[in-house]
């Protein structure tokens, strides 16, 4: 019995006088029961059920007790109707009543007003108190939990760093996708201590600074070896924890309070790997799928682009050509001057003959003067001539020469522009060397043979 204080039993209905008659039994025991029930009122009591008998009244008669001592009980129809289980010989029980006597017999006996279990009972009626008291609170929102990373780098355990959960996890991992790292924070994961060392674990895990998310958990075991899990401070750490927490308590038919804080909840530390571990052969299934795909995409890209470049290449007339084209242009234009002037001067020598022959057919001296005068004046014209021809033809050359000049890429390359090659190939895009690419510069003057050292 808890709570009680020491009665002094001394009461008046017990006191008489040597003068008075005796007490019947009957008497005594009514006396006895009002007293008992006067100073007992209510009280709770625990102890281990025995004796359980159910009669046709639909009343309960059995006895509690415990190493040393046991009472007799009595729960009648009307309060065990409300029970939502039954109870069993030799289960352990907590009860809430009043102390009684039965008079006829002189039992001294508890009136049970309720009954639950004890040990997990009360554990379940605490699961239920602090479930309800978070919930409450928005602890189990679906708002507040964040999505799990689908290929994280680093996970974090909190966990006994030599229980079956860990090297569970760790087959696991070893079996999908080994390449992802593992750090165990130890942690007592059942008694009294493990509260406090589990969430000085996910302190410790949230001040870490290369993970990317938290397993919380054990294997499995009663309800008791799982309380730790059931513990406010737990359940705060877990709501407070900047990582995503995935829990994996115990096996799939067990819950926790941690189940319902987490962000994400894994029925076993198994199914916690497996959630958070790609599947190697798959990755690698759809790595190879995507590298085909990449392989024809490069080809059919470089087909297309080197069809381009022929097309380009086509119509691209070299610098070369347009240089031989206006060299055979001058040419043509000297020949045909060296012609003109041939017809010319054949042309004079034949006036300059004929006139010699009329001369000679007319033979006077002022004649001969003064055709000799004429031929020196047109000898001169025609020098004249020839010369503004020459000079006219000359200035047509330079003209040309310049326009020549100013399409022509050595000209560009006089103003201080190079070409850039690589491999006799015109460099146009940046994009299309790397540092540390060779490239020549082709100057007015001159070769320069670089190395690139940044592009932009």
């Amino acid at each position: 019995m808890h709570g009680q204080n020491l009665y002094n039993f001394s009461d008046d209905s017990f006191s008489q006088s040597s003068t008075h008659r005796p007490l019947t039994v009957t008497e005594l025991n009514s006396r006895t029961r009002r007293m008992l029930e006067t100073h007992f009122g209510n009280v709770r009591v625990e102890g281990e059920l025995s004796a359980l008998a159910r009669p046709r009244s639909g009343h309960w008669y059995f006895t509690l007790k415990d190493s040393s001592a046991q009472i007799r009980c009595a729960m009648f129809k009307n309060r065990n109707n409300s029970l939502k289980f039954t109870p069993t010989e030799g289960m352990q029980l907590l009860l809430r009543g009043r102390v009684s006597l039965y008079e006829g017999r002189g039992d001294y006996q508890l009136i049970v007003d309720h009954m639950e279990e004890a040990g997990a009972g009360a554990l379940q009626r605490a699961f239920e108190e602090l479930k309800t008291k978070l919930a409450s609170e928005g602890l189990f929102s679906a708002e507040r939990k964040r999505d799990i990373p689908t290929l994280p780098q680093h996970i974090g355990v909190v966990t006994s760093p030599t229980g079956a959960a860990i090297k569970d996890i760790l087959a696991v991992l070893k079996r999908r996708f080994p390449a992802i790292k593992v750090t165990v924070i130890p942690a007592a994961v059942q008694g009294k201590e493990a509260s406090r060392d589990i969430v000085n674990a996910i302190k410790l895990a949230n001040r870490m600074p290369d993970l990317d998310v938290l397993i919380v958990g054990r294997g499995g075991g009663s309800l008791e070896d799982l309380w730790p899990f059931n513990e406010e401070p737990v359940a705060r750490a877990i709501a407070s924890s900047a990582l995503p927490v995935v829990s994996a308590v115990g096996h799939e038919i067990d819950f926790t309070i941690a189940d319902f804080v987490a962000d994400y909840r894994a029925p076993t530390p198994s199914a916690a790997a497996e959630i958070l571990s790609p599947d190697r052969q798959e990755w690698l299934h759809k790595l190879n799928m995507l590298s085909r795909k990449l392989n024809t995409h490069i080809q059919h890209k470089l087909q297309t682009t080197s069809q381009s470049l022929d097309n380009i290449s086509l119509r691209l007339r070299h610098p070369g050509e347009r240089l031989r084209e206006h060299n055979q242009r001058l040419d043509d234009l000297e020949i045909r001057l060296q012609q003109a002037m041939t017809i010319s001067l054949q042309n004079r020598h034949s006036n300059t003959q004929q006139l010699q022959s009329r001369l000679l057919q007319q033979s006077p001296a002022r004649l001969v003067e003064k055709i000799r005068h004429r031929t020196e004046h047109l000898s001169e014209n025609l020098q004249h001539q020839i010369q503004k021809k020459l000079e006219r033809q000359n200035h047509q050359l330079q003209q040309l020469s310049g326009h020549l000049n100013v399409v022509s890429p050595l000209a560009t390359l006089s103003r201080g522009y190079s070409i850039i090659q690589k491999d006799d190939e015109i460099i146009r895009d940046a994009s299309i060397l790397t540092p540390g690419d060779h490239v020549t510069a082709q100057l007015s003057k001159g070769k320069i043979y670089c190395t690139v050292d940044q592009i932009d």
